[in-house]
């Protein structure tokens, strides 16, 4: 090849390597769209949001795994599989999964459905469906780079026998995670996002759109938020939570080095002088973009009795109402409900804040029989039933002979009788003193006494709790 030829190779390479990002990074996504539910009606849009984000990631330079109406055992293998992909390409990878179809919140915890599920009660949904939090934990459980995480499954619940079942969805804060993973719902938690009429969902719709301008994803997803709420003339607006520490991008090269701090919150104060003597369209669409709760509460006070003043108060009311029984759920001690309860004691999340309360208020407090002080009972051990050994009656015991004492030791002094122990009791430490053993040393003829205490304390997810009463929990404003 020529030199002006070799020159021309380079330069071209080196265009191509800022046009595709994936060409200096590994992505990989697995994309799920759930359609042909079996004891629900059809959903018409997953199938069709798949193949579009198939495509969109595909241009966006992602090596896509894509699949649809997936039973419970098949999604939770395609996510076993994904993660395998994921860690096989090493640590600089970037995984996302995309997923469209119903999602639920039962006692605070979030659930994909599979098209399988057939639920007669809520109890029910966490053996049948996939918990959000074990698809997160299982992203984070192998070397990424960066990952990302996109739910439109925030609908209506299509089963009449869940009523206690929350709306929508239950607030997933990304930063009590790993660091490095960004979440967007179709919606705000607590809400019910729409199917759409098209072809695709609205958030969809508005995905496709504003991932073709270049930009940080944080600029991209303000972008579908106002999107989203615009075609649904305010009903629907999406939510989403960074704990990102790069720069990611669906075009366009991203910004090398750490990701700068964030600017600071602005206050009701800086908000509403931003806002006033703006009109209330413009207004709207800059609180919508922002997401802050200061944003909204500014707003609601200059326009109060507008459309878009009402819609901001509903969506500020059930904001902080989700953060309220996201923090209930993280402190998940029976008076913490009884709190969120008192605060909001007519709510679609109150039966399910009342029964978690009994359920605790029931449970033996394992922390209190721990930290309990030692006590000695004054009682004949003799007259127990021995159902251990520590409480078996005592042995004979029988005299064992020393070596002979060399020359060199001291000797030591003969006592009739041992001196009794003496015990000095400062509040709940009992310290035990007792003299120097006489010469004469004794042995148990019996079996020999063990004592021994165990204590298990099991905990753990994304977040949140696992087990019979794991949850998820969330936040990210």
């Amino acid at each position: 090849m020529s030199r002006p030829a070799l020159l021309t190779a380079i330069v071209l390479s080196a265009i191509l390597s800022h046009a595709n990002p994936a060409s200096a990074e590994n992505r990989l996504a697995l994309v799920i769209g759930q359609s042909a539910y079996r004891s629900v009606p059809i959903l018409p849009n997953p199938a069709n949001d798949a193949r579009a984000v198939t495509q969109l990631l595909t241009d966006s330079g992602f090596e896509v795994s894509s699949a649809s109406d997936l039973s419970q055992n098949e999604m939770r293998d395609k996510v076993s599989e994904f993660a395998g992909k994921v860690a096989a390409k090493g640590a600089d990878t970037i995984a996302l999964v995309f997923y469209a179809g119903h999602g639920l919140q039962i006692d605070g915890e979030n659930f994909l459905v599979p098209v399988d599920v057939d639920p007669k009660r809520e109890a029910d949904i966490p053996i049948q469906a996939v918990r959000l939090n074990d698809i997160l934990n299982t992203l984070t459980s192998v070397p990424t780079r960066m990952r990302i995480v996109l739910l439109d499954s925030c609908r209506n619940n299509p089963f009449p026998e869940l009523k206690a079942a929350g709306h929508g969805l239950a607030i997933v804060d990304a930063k009590v995670g790993v660091p490095g993973t960004f979440l967007s719902f179709s919606t705000s938690p607590g809400a019910e996002a729409e199917d759409g009429n098209g072809v695709d969902s609205p958030y969809t719709t508005a995905l496709l759109a504003a991932t073709k301008e270049p930009g940080p994803i944080e600029e991209t997803f303000k972008r579908v938020r106002l999107s989203v709420n615009k075609a649904t003339e305010g009903r629907q607006t999406p939510w989403d939570s960074s704990s990102l520490t790069e720069d990611f991008r669906f075009s366009g090269p991203a910004v090398a080095g750490p990701k700068l701090a964030a600017t600071p919150k602005r206050t009701v104060e800086q908000w509403r002088g931003d806002l006033t003597g703006k009109p209330v369209e413009v207004a709207n669409e800059l609180i919508v973009a922002d997401g802050t709760d200061e944003a909204y509460e500014a707003f609601v006070g200059l326009y109060p009795q507008t459309p878009f003043g009402l819609q901001a108060r509903d969506w500020l009311d059930r904001h902080r109402r989700m953060v309220a029984w996201n923090n209930a759920v993280l402190v998940n001690t029976a008076t913490g409900y009884r709190a969120f309860l008192a605060q909001y004691p007519d709510s679609d999340l109150t039966a399910t804040a009342r029964k978690l309360e009994e359920r605790l208020r029931n449970r033996p407090n394992v922390a209190a029989v721990v930290a309990a002080p030692v006590s000695v009972p004054a009682t004949n051990v003799a007259l127990a039933a021995p159902t251990c050994p520590c409480t078996a009656p005592p042995q004979p015991l029988k005299k064992v002979d020393l070596p002979a004492k060399k020359r060199s030791d001291p000797d030591m002094p003969k006592r009739a009788n041992s001196t009794p122990s003496r015990r000095v009791i400062d509040e709940d430490v009992v310290v035990v003193r007792r003299p120097p053993p006489p010469r004469d040393v004794y042995e148990p003829s019996g079996p020999p006494i063990g004592i021994g205490i165990g204590i298990g304390i099991g905990g753990g997810g994304f977040g949140g709790r696992s087990g019979g009463e794991g949850m998820s929990r969330r936040g990210g404003y």
